[in-house]
């Protein structure tokens, strides 16, 4: 079983900011594969399926950015997986708008949500998808960055990359996380 996760902020506040493409992601690969996401959990909102011949259960935490650790621990001990069979899905400032960077494991750093998530689950060594949202401008802090919004050059950018994002899924579903790196990033 395979456990997909995207990282974003709950609420309709949030829903078009940048820090909440891994909800984008997930979002897309619910109608692609046709699997609903219609279980209402307190950490999660979740869907179950297949895809490619496994087990899915695709996820969007129900807590905030930073406390994404609790939604993760709590999927990992309800579907009995460990922290390998995980894909966490996630902006990253670090990486220029649109770029793509898939890791086996990492650091978190200096992401909130991905340092939430090593210290739930104990470990760095769970599979992720980074996906660039650009650094702010000289006069707009970090925050407001990451809960702002896309330009419109960039928003059709992001709906590129976020079918990439799909399609790098379901390379590392099919080919491991080696072949999708060397595909992908």
């Amino acid at each position: 079983m395979r456990v997909i996760v995207g990282l974003g902020n709950p609420g309709p506040r949030y829903r078009d900011t940048r820090h909440n493409v891994g909800f984008k992601c997930i979002d897309l690969m619910s109608r692609e594969w046709d699997i609903r996401l219609s279980e209402r959990r307190a950490k999660a909102v979740l869907g179950r399926g297949r895809h490619l011949d496994q087990d899915i259960v695709l996820a969007k935490p129900r807590t905030f950015m930073n406390r994404s650790g609790e939604g993760i621990g709590y999927l990992v001990a309800r579907f009995g997986v460990r922290p390998a069979d995980l894909l966490v899905i996630y902006d990253e400032m670090a990486l220029p708008v649109g770029k793509l960077r898939l890791r086996p494991a990492g650091s978190d750093a200096g992401h909130n949500g991905v340092r939430s998530i090593i210290a739930a689950l104990g470990t760095v060594d769970f599979p992720r998808i980074r996906i660039g949202i650009g650094r702010p401008g000289q006069d707009v802090n970090q925050v407001a960055h990451v809960i702002g919004g896309f330009s419109g050059d960039e928003t059709a950018l992001m709906a590129e990359v976020i079918q990439q994002v799909v399609s790098a899924a379901d390379c590392l579903l099919t080919d491991g996380i080696d072949r999708a790196m060397s595909q992908f990033n």
